[in-house]
């Protein structure tokens, strides 16, 4: 009796074991490449369920990312590896020179940092603009990205300092427009609205989304980072 109950065990945890194989196999064959993390990220795609798991992909082999800002025709210059001070420097980074529209200053940063700015940028900055402002963007605001410091009031290095992380103060429109996060957060207006789905959409895309309702720190800009972290406030 024992014999046939083992057997029987057996039996049913093969049938299982082929019926997720089977499963799998379906989806990774028909599932779209944004919902798949088995396929290699396009970062043309629209944002999916695998998206953020790819983007953590990217932090781990420098390859596949600059081949996907290639294949998305992201113009960059490469920095080469360097410790610029304690706990401070570049791996796998780049200054961007363009993507799809300027910044207001130089932006250095880290591959995987590049690649869902870019995607932030076409899936969110830009179409919503269009949608809610009727505007196209002229320039995106920033306070910067690459910076060797700590952490506003610690003294915890910053995401900053290994070119992992960028602020974001606002976006100025092609009808001269300046969508500020310190004027225009929060208010019940189209301005307000836009900020707010900028927020939402990057979230999705970084590990760290940081705006004015995280403190006072923040409540001009959006820090948007690649740490070991996850949060979105």
């Amino acid at each position: 009796m024992e014999n046939v109950r083992y057997l029987v065990s057996l039996w049913r945890f093969w049938i299982a074991l082929a019926i997720v194989g089977t499963l799998t196999w379906i989806f990774h064959m028909a599932a779209p490449r944004q919902h798949n993390p088995w396929r290699p990220i396009d970062l043309n795609d629209p944002i999916g369920i695998a998206t953020y798991r790819k983007f953590t992909h990217l932090k781990h082999n420098r390859e596949a990312c600059f081949r996907a800002l290639d294949n998305a025709g992201v113009q960059y210059t490469p920095l080469e590896d360097e410790v610029t001070g304690e706990n401070c420097g570049f791996r796998g980074a780049l200054t961007l020179d363009r993507t799809l529209t300027p910044y207001s200053r130089t932006v250095s940063l880290s591959c995987p940092m590049a690649a869902a700015l870019y995607v932030w940028e076409r899936q969110a900055a830009l179409p919503l603009a269009q949608e809610l402002l009727g505007s196209s963007v002229a320039r995106i605001e920033t306070y910067g990205a690459y910076s060797c410091r700590n952490i506003a009031g610690t003294r915890r290095r910053s995401e900053h300092a290994m070119a992992n992380a960028i602020d974001i103060s606002g976006i100025r429109l092609a009808d001269e427009r300046l969508i500020e996060i310190k004027t225009h957060w929060g208010a019940a207006t189209p301005e307000g609205d836009y900020l707010s789905r900028l927020h939402e959409t990057a979230c999705r895309l970084f590990s760290v989304t940081l705006g004015p309702d995280y403190n006072a720190a923040h409540e001009d800009h959006f820090h948007l980072d690649f740490g070991s972290a996850e949060t979105c406030r």
